[in-house]
């Protein structure tokens, strides 16, 4: 039921804010259109083709490219290989420079590939009453295939989710949750539930995400023991590197995975800038500097979207859910909408964060803010407080989080990047509501419910709630906008 409400939520603020999705994309390109960040001039029309295809590639490329580097850096900094599990066995902190990654959880992540094991089995264990998982399953472009624990679908009881590679022909077994993936690639972000942040909840939490097995099926007779990789102490950096190497990425995706039906309007696009199924990408020195050129220009026009804002949730405030309605419409339905392929919304949700949602809007919700109360960017050297009321409608917890306004990902060397309601420390007012400031430096008193920002960085906040209610979709209850403090 929240799911169709929350749909609905999406519709009013559309209307409320006066913007149709279309409108939107086309505010987003006249402005994009007077920016003059690259100093690239074509010398002739092949230079323009490859400068204009190139940046359209970053744009369709964003999700794939996003995993990639997740990928990646699994493989060159971990002892991690896909098909089994790397995980973090505290919360994560600025090390893990993923997109926006929860600080108040506890991370397991599965990189399967289908394409030499064959179809991949994922085993969910049972929540507990206590210990349980946020999941969700993605094929290469982050598209959802499924969600797993309480609000996915086995509903908590469990269950082995099994995934096929594309063209599978044969009858799966019976007893498996059934993933028809149409990449050999994908993964899996399950997110364990932690209580509170006490030594003996990381534990528990850790000590149930290691219930998870990964195995091919062809072994589900003896599937053997599963690896697990602990990656708390590593530089975990995946962010989106506008630069060349992020055509190199695109090409690693190319050469490994089948063509969409609906993405063949690519092939020639990305011909043009050198990258082709079963040839090597290898660009001179002229045409780097033009994907250079083109990757800071989409960057740019992903900013200029950005700034537009997404949908706010609430007419009187600046959090909004950062993914447009048009793209949850044709994610959740595996892109099978006639009509529409939002990819320009598509490129802005995954150049800020990461991992596709079947049912958004179940397990966990999130909110966005970039800008204060009147509207102007939060600037790291100031000090902001934001008032979250009494009785957040949410069966877990929430928690407000702060990252790098340029990059998404955590503040590097800060020492937490959270205030959250399962942090026992949090201090509440006599109404039950809690005061969170942010800040180079915490406020007299204030310890407890700080966040710290870089004095000389911009920063964004998300909101997060894990298992929301119905007060906050139907508006019963709702969350005020960040403040300066004078």
């Amino acid at each position: 039921m929240y799911r169709k409400i929350f749909f609905a939520v999406l519709g009013i603020t559309m209307i409320a804010c006066n913007q149709s999705p279309t409108q939107q994309k086309k505010e987003a390109k006249e402005n994009a259109d007077t920016l003059t960040t690259t100093s690239f001039i074509p010398a002739n029309i092949k230079e323009q083709m490859i400068y204009q295809r190139a940046l359209q590639a970053v744009i369709w490329g964003m999700p794939a490219v996003n995993y990639d580097l997740m990928l990646q850096e699994m493989l060159a900094k971990t002892a991690g290989k896909q098909n089994e599990i790397v995980y973090w066995s505290r919360p994560v902190d600025w090390h893990n420079q993923t997109l926006t990654p929860n600080p108040d959880a506890i991370y397991f992540m599965v990189f399967f590939n289908t394409k030499d094991a064959g179809p991949v089995v994922i085993s969910v264990p049972p929540a507990d009453g206590v210990s349980s998982f946020a999941g969700n399953i993605d094929n290469v472009f982050q598209m959802p295939l499924e969600d797993a624990g309480p609000y996915g679908a086995d509903k908590g009881a469990g269950g082995k989710y099994l995934i096929l590679p594309p063209g599978y022909q044969q009858k799966p077994p019976s007893g498996y949750i059934v993933l028809a993936a149409d990449t050999y690639e994908g993964y899996a972000l399950l997110r364990s539930n932690l209580p509170s942040h006490s030594d003996a909840d990381v534990a528990k939490a850790v000590n149930y995400g290691k219930r998870l097995k990964v195995y091919p099926l062809s072994k589900a007779g003896n599937p053997g023991e599963t690896k697990f990789t602990d990656a708390s102490d590593v530089l975990y950096d995946a962010t989106i590197q506008y630069d060349v190497k992020f055509f190199r990425s695109l090409d690693r995706i190319v050469q490994s995975q089948p063509w969409l039906t609906r993405d063949k309007g690519m092939i020639d696009l990305l011909k043009t800038i050198g990258i082709e199924k079963g040839k090597q990408f290898n660009p001179d020195t002229k045409t780097t500097d033009i994907l250079n050129a083109a990757a800071k220009a989409a960057r740019d026009y992903i900013e200029v979207m950005y700034d537009a804002g997404f949908p706010p949730l609430n007419s009187d405030a600046h959090w909004a859910v950062p993914a447009m309605p048009e793209l949850v419409k044709a994610g959740s339905s595996g892109y099978t909408e006639t009509n529409i392929y939002p990819v320009d919304a598509r490129s802005l949700t995954y150049a800020i964060g990461y991992v596709g949602i079947k049912r958004l809007g179940t397990a966990q919700i999130y909110l966005i803010a970039g800008k204060d109360k009147d509207g102007n960017a939060l600037s790291g050297a100031e000090i902001y407080r934001l008032h979250v009321p009494a009785n957040v409608p949410t069966k877990q917890y929430w928690s407000a989080t702060v990252y790098d306004r340029q990059t998404h990902a955590l503040i590097r060397n800060l020492s937490r990047a959270s205030c959250a309601s399962n942090d026992k420390t949090v201090q509440k007012n006599s109404d039950g509501s809690v005061d969170v400031y942010f800040a180079p430096q915490s406020p007299a008193g204030k310890q407890s419910n700080w966040v710290p920002t870089d004095s000389k960085g911009q920063f964004e906040v998300l909101f997060r709630l894990y298992g929301p209610e119905k007060a906050l979709f139907e508006k019963n209850w709702k969350l005020g906008d960040i403040e300066k403090v004078k």
